[in-house]
């Protein structure tokens, strides 16, 4: 391996009521990708914004081409050569993509940009990553992927000597996973330093040299990545064995109730004569590639987007769900795969958050009532096992895991009997994948609850489902009991188009 560009030692970062970093110690190698792992909250994030000038440690130093540093903001260290591609990227869709790499430090010709000069060097910069993207082109028409590929070549732009990737691959294609991991590895063989944070295992054992692992504002240790296995490397993010055995039969009695049915549904070109049944105590998966109409389907029926047609029955009798609202009194909630956008209120507090879906019910006169709100709350937070300093904590201060438990409790608060989960773990790690998976199979056995769990990773609709529903381009394309089903069955019906 190359020699060491950057070392983090001993770096301390508090804020109210939390400590986000203890003493931790991080070292990266020129031509090497280092994983940096960790449950959600771990610390990961925070202690990239220190090293970068977002935030300002409290103790600790940085060491950078074997001089100690301080950035007081992203700029500086983008100057310095040390560069975070985000994964929410941070284009402006009405620019050209040529514009959107030189922005802020535009090429002029006298007092007017030089758009020639910039789309020549953007040109070069493709050229060197093996990217065909024309310059000229609007950021808005291009593909995630390619707006991924935009992230790094701006990011080379800056003659980054460290380049740290959050994510990257979380919105991506498989094909367009391959592509970055092409370049990624041609970055390396330019001496280049990567960080790479990702929750995804598979990922991590292809594209790695190194990896070093996180846990409770801590740093654990360092792995060699051919040396360990992916159990090794479970255990340093959670301290303890986490078990992906999936289920073998249904969990469900057979003579249980149906409590929802649809009908011959319809809604655009992407619901096309779904019909399907959930029973009491079910978690009925729903599977297939991007694009098959799963989210849109049970937006249809939870009222989110208009159907066109189909019927749908709750515990027999059919029903006219025209609005979220109406599904919610009905007693459904839906809990989002985009939890910042539809799930939760980042700026406002947990207890805020947890009474949103039945504030009426908190309603005192002209007031709020904030200790039966608080109550509630509190049992929640216990029963869900929220890491938070308290109630009063602002979600967006959450890690996405306990954000997505602070948007179940919302349902809970609310009394639902019938769950929809779209991408209940997308972005959260394997530590808060297990307690949300506990949560689930709780509510089922133990609450009687029932839900439907849409989800594009086969381990988790294997390891969670008593039924599962396939969908392909918009239509129903089978159904399995979970009983003897494989990954090859679920592809095979995923792939059955008309």
């Amino acid at each position: 391996m190359g020699e060491v560009i950057l070392t983090m030692k001993g770096i301390d970062k508090s804020f109210p009521g939390v400590r986000a970093l203890d003493k931790v110690d991080l070292e990266v190698r020129k031509g090497e990708v280092l994983a940096l792992m960790g449950e959600n909250g771990a610390g990961k994030s925070t202690l990239m914004k220190v090293l970068t000038g977002i935030y300002t440690r409290d103790a600790g130093t940085i060491t950078y081409e074997g001089r100690e540093v301080t950035y007081n903001n992203p700029r500086e260290a983008q100057a310095d050569g040390i560069v975070i591609v985000h994964q929410e990227l941070n284009m402006m869709g009405h620019l050209t993509v040529a514009q959107n790499i030189f922005i802020g430090r535009e090429f002029r010709k006298g007092p007017f940009i030089d758009d020639a000069k910039m789309n020549e060097e953007a040109a070069k910069l493709f050229a060197r990553l093996n990217i065909d993207i024309d310059p000229k082109e609007t950021m808005s028409k291009l593909t995630v992927g390619m707006q991924q590929m935009c992230e790094i070549a701006k990011a080379i732009s800056h003659e980054a000597k460290v380049i740290i990737f959050d994510e990257p691959s979380a919105a991506l294609t498989d094909a367009e996973i391959d592509r970055l991991f092409e370049i990624i590895r041609s970055l390396r063989k330019q001496q280049m330093a990567i960080v790479y944070i990702s929750h995804r295992m598979d990922e991590i054992k292809r594209i790695t040299d190194r990896v070093s692992v996180m846990r409770d504002g801590a740093y654990v240790g360092t792995l060699i990545t051919e040396e360990c296995t992916k159990d090794d490397i479970i255990n340093m993010m959670v301290g303890r064995v986490i078990y992906e055995d999936p289920k073998t039969e249904s969990q469900v009695s057979p003579g249980a109730p149906v409590v929802l049915k649809v009908d011959h549904l319809n809604a655009g070109r992407m619901v096309r004569d779904v019909s399907f049944e959930l029973k009491k105590g079910e978690i009925l998966g729903f599977a297939g590639l991007m694009g098959a109409g799963r989210t849109e389907t049970l937006r249809a029926v939870f009222g989110a987007d208009p159907k066109e047609s189909g019927d749908i029955y709750l515990n027999g009798n059919k029903i006219n769900i025209k609005t979220p609202q109406d599904a919610v009194k009905a007693g459904i909630g839906y809990l989002s795969e985009d939890r910042k956008r539809y799930g939760v209120v980042l700026q406002k507090t947990i207890t805020e958050n947890s009474t949103l879906a039945c504030l009426d019910e908190y309603v005192k006169g002209i007031f709020i009532d904030g200790k039966k709100e608080r109550k509630i709350t509190k049992k929640y937070v216990e029963a869900l096992k929220t890491k938070t300093p308290g109630i009063d904590q602002l979600v967006m201060n959450l890690s996405g895991g306990n954000q997505q438990k602070v948007v179940v409790a919302k349902w809970l608060v609310n009394n639902c009997d019938i769950l929809i989960f779209d991408e209940p773990t997308r972005g959260i790690d394997v530590g808060a994948k297990q307690e949300i998976y506990e949560l689930m199979n709780k509510l089922v056995k133990e609450e009687g609850k029932s839900i439907i769990m849409i989800s594009s990773e086969m381990t988790e609709i294997l390891r969670m489902s008593d039924r599962i529903v396939v969908m392909c381009e918009g239509r129903k394309t089978g159904e399995l009991d979970i009983a003897g089903v494989t990954q090859e069955k679920i592809m095979q019906l995923a792939t059955m188009r008309d």
